[in-house]
């Protein structure tokens, strides 16, 4: 395949999928989608986070017909398989993003279509066991990355160039179709993708893009001369993709956290907690992915020893370590402690009621012993005589000097007012 026939793919590919893209974004941004019936997520999240289904269709619709028309020469099996074995991952994906599915079934149909690319390529088992292992690796790392508007799309921007290169410089170029046809959907879908995202990679464009990326590196490994390091430069090509994969590894075990458990602890989510912006982790983390690639490439291109890779991983090994001392989840909410009250000491409920009783009983019994002040037995007086019974007051009223019967005071306790009128009176 000619170099005019891999630019004019790249180009059908850009354009397509800026077409697509743009149409879904207008109708993800409708404002009268209506929220779905069940409590779900709204429609216009669901068509958002499915929307690297836009990038699927332009890169496979561009390689497709340049296989088609017989564009990919001798490697057009191996092409093939490998468009076959992105696209079975990638529906799988969108599935996925509309319905979640089990960890167990995503992993089987990327091993299936990871033994369709070996067997398609004619690769030895040895080889084969694995190329499988490695691509099911990578698929799932490069997956992780979508976790930050425009991360993965520049990260799988700058590894498919670095793929490229290194198609162009093993002598095959036809398996620089696909990375050709990557780069150029990649970068019609970061318009889209940049921050403020308005379209997604989601599981469907995530899992295509590390599935293309690892199956091509396996075929380019495996069609490169002797007396290439394809060995050591072409996995370097994949350092950050790894790089975010350990690093939530290590997190999650040290925190005694499920590794299959979504959390906000991968590399641009520590970034931020830095200060970093969404556009800077996104740009920050493209820089780091284009040292080992370019790396990889040179040493691939037989320009560099292969001892320079350890500088990248060297400081691959750095950052994460720096990156793990960033804190990642917040510490767990403590509730206050509750103390039972005690059963020898009374409750400050009890002890108010108990006040409040003893108040009461107080003072009924001082209004009582005021009446009985008011109303007191009068004893009769020395020296005079009883009246006789009907001639005056009954027998046994006091009386007063004057031999008058005393008037009891009023319940208003004045005794001395009543003596008084008592007086004025006799």
């Amino acid at each position: 395949m000619n170099v005019l026939g891999i630019i004019a793919s790249g180009v059908a590919a850009l354009f397509i999928t800026v077409a697509l893209a743009k149409s879904a974004r207008r109708v993800a941004l409708r404002p009268h989608i209506p929220d779905e019936p069940g409590g779900r997520a709204p429609r216009a999240e669901a068509l958002r986070r499915a929307g690297g289904a836009t990038a699927v269709l332009g890169i496979g619709t561009a390689t497709g017909a340049a296989l088609w028309l017989g564009a990919a020469d001798d490697a057009a099996g191996s092409v093939g398989g490998l468009l076959a074995g992105a696209g079975a991952v990638a529906a799988l994906g969108l599935v996925h993003d509309l319905k979640p599915l089990w960890a167990a079934l995503r992993l089987t149909v990327q091993t299936a279509a990871a033994v369709l690319v070996v067997c398609l390529a004619g690769l030895s088992p040895a080889a084969g066991v694995l190329a499988v292992v490695w691509i099911v690796l990578v698929t799932n790392a490069f997956a992780l990355l979508d976790h930050a508007d425009g991360l993965l799309t520049a990260v799988g921007l700058v590894t498919a160039a670095g793929m490229l290169a290194c198609a162009f410089v093993g002598g095959d170029p036809a398996l620089a179709l696909l990375p050709a046809t990557l780069v150029a959907g990649l970068a019609g879908f970061l318009l889209h993708n940049w921050h403020p995202a308005r379209l997604r990679l989601g599981a469907c464009g995530a899992q295509f893009t590390g599935f293309a990326l690892a199956a091509s590196g396996a075929l380019i490994q495996a069609a490169a001369p002797s007396g290439r390091a394809a060995w050591a430069a072409l996995p370097a090509l994949a350092t950050v993709a790894l790089a975010d994969s350990a690093l939530v590894l290590i997190s999650r075990r040290r925190a005694a956290r499920s590794p299959l458990r979504a959390t906000d602890d991968h590399i641009a989510h520590r970034l931020r907690r830095v200060r970093v912006t969404v556009p800077g982790a996104a740009v920050l983390t493209a820089l780091w992915a284009g040292v080992p690639v370019a790396i990889g490439a040179l040493v691939y291109a037989e320009l560099l020893h292969p001892a320079f890779l350890l500088l990248p991983l060297a400081g691959t090994a750095a950052a994460v370590y720096a990156l793990l001392r960033i804190p990642a989840y917040a510490p767990p909410r403590t509730a206050p402690p509750r103390t039972a009250p005690s059963r020898t000491a009374p409750s400050r409920t009890a002890t108010s009621r108990a006040t409040q009783d003893r108040t009461t009983t107080a003072r009924c019994r001082t209004e009582a012993a005021d009446a009985g002040a008011a109303i007191p037995a009068a004893a009769p007086a020395t020296g005079v005589k009883g009246s006789a019974p009907g001639r005056g007051a009954p027998t046994g009223t006091a009386r007063t000097a004057a031999g008058h019967p005393t008037v009891p005071p009023p319940p208003n306790g004045r005794p001395a007012e009543a003596a008084t009128a008592a007086a004025e009176r006799g």
